[in-house]
């Protein structure tokens, strides 16, 4: 028997593990390209990704449903790239990291792009981590800005801002590469 997944198929001992099974199996592709986005590693991404579903198994009984099951997924997942990134953080200059983010797009065998979206990959590697993570919801993900802002728990006035700066510093690495 096939169990959908919803928060009462999730909270149900009789259903979770079937219902938890048909959330990962749904939710993983577009999660797993949002998380990418973020940390840009693929095993980086496999380690956030499974990370966060143990997290969301181990929170189940606390999921309040006062949002969608996905958004909830993405805010663990959120969280869980972040602390990545800031493990990983070192002290090495911003211009560094830079060329070494965009060297790895380049040799990412997982990377199949053409020219302009290793171009625009690179571009968004150079942007400041907030900015990279709003564009990214936004442009890719077609991400409501209420709904980022539940997630990110930030203010929608922010994101906009950090939207806005994202496209113009894109513009402009656009620019100064033709």
């Amino acid at each position: 028997m096939i169990v959908a997944y919803s928060i009462d198929t999730l909270r149900n001992p009789d259903t979770r593990t079937q219902a938890f099974a048909a959330m990962v199996r749904d939710t993983t592709p577009k999660l797993y390209t949002q998380i990418r986005r973020i940390v840009q590693y693929h095993d980086d991404a496999d380690d956030v990704l499974q990370n966060t579903y143990m997290k969301a198994w181990q929170a189940l009984d606390s999921f309040r449903g006062d949002c969608q099951i996905s958004t909830w997924l993405y805010r663990i997942a959120m969280n869980e790239a972040l602390s990545l990134l800031q493990r990983q953080h070192t002290t090495d200059s911003l211009d560094t990291e830079d060329d070494a983010n965009m060297r790895s797009l380049e040799s990412d065998p997982y990377f199949d792009g053409d020219e302009t979206e290793l171009m625009l990959q690179q571009a968004i590697a150079t942007l400041p981590e907030k900015q990279r993570i709003v564009f990214n919801l936004k442009y890719f993900d077609e991400m409501k800005y209420e709904d980022m802002s539940t997630m990110l728990e930030t203010s929608v006035g922010a994101l906009k801002a950090s939207y806005h700066l994202a496209v113009k510093k894109i513009e402009e690495y656009f620019n100064a590469h033709d």
